[in-house]
């Protein structure tokens, strides 16, 4: 899954692909360098970052989606916590809503993403953070609530996707936790989504203050979730997670 931030405060690229032109050609991009998903989204979702009204980031979102639905026949997700958003985003050519509040925020999630067919990615999440907190028991509760309440509004089991939510609500420990125990979510019996990117919890082991640094990192703890259980990674870069990705599997399987 390729990143494509729409935002101009995001951690990782800062307002890099604000412009509508450089987001599309930046989807394109990451299509042809092996993205099997774009994600979209017009929201930074980075601790403190300032919140942003659904017409503000609607107004961010549809063009960029609208464009490259018809650029591309890659899958589209759209990152919105915002049931407005998301309905609006399939409407102009996502498929895929993922939720950072894995449909516990907005009551009205479920009911926009039963009502499209489209599936979604309920991801892990906490307002506070607690040290002392078993967080695997904690993601498997929440996402299992989660799962209950897709159900219930009428979600097609098959559609929907979990995600242990790497740097969120979650010490820099936790953060480790969530991807070495990743195969205990498999009880859930959904995939699982991992999105470890750049996130400040690889600076602070490798030391790189700066996201843009924080390769070598990220490529590392993805083939960790990879090899505990992680079936989909999200990613600032493709094309270098592509080639590790390779090599591990031949690796593992013993040919090329």
């Amino acid at each position: 899954m390729g990143i494509v931030n729409v935002t101009p405060d995001s951690f990782s690229d800062g307002g890099r692909y604000a412009d509508v032109d450089a987001a599309v050609f930046h989807g394109v991009r990451l299509v042809e360098e092996g993205a099997a998903i774009l994600d979209v989204g017009g929201e930074s979702t980075r601790p403190n970052a300032a919140p942003v009204a659904a017409d503000e980031e609607k107004g961010r979102v549809l063009p960029v989606v609208a464009a490259l639905a018809r650029r591309v026949a890659t899958p589209i997700s759209i990152d919105t916590t915002k049931a407005r958003v998301a309905a609006a985003a399939i409407e102009a050519g996502a498929s895929i809503v993922n939720d950072v509040w894995g449909f516990q925020r907005d009551p009205d999630m479920a009911r926009v993403v039963a009502a499209t067919g489209a599936a979604a990615v309920l991801m892990h999440n906490r307002a506070t953070v607690d040290p002392e907190l078993d967080i695997v028991a904690d993601m498997l509760a929440f996402l299992s609530r989660s799962i209950e309440t897709a159900l219930a509004a009428g979600v097609a089991e098959d559609k929907l996707w979990v995600d242990p939510g790497f740097g969120f609500g979650k010490t820099p420990e936790q953060n480790l936790v969530a991807v070495r125990r990743l195969g205990a979510l498999k009880a859930l019996g959904r995939p699982v989504l991992l999105g470890v990117s750049r996130k400040s919890t690889i600076g602070r082991i490798t030391g790189q203050p700066a996201a843009a640094d924080r390769l070598a990192g990220s490529i590392a703890a993805g083939l960790a979730g990879v090899a505990a259980g992680a079936d989909v990674l999200r990613v600032h870069d493709v094309a270098p997670h592509v080639q590790a990705l390779k090599v591990w599997r031949a690796i593992e399987e013993g040919r090329i």
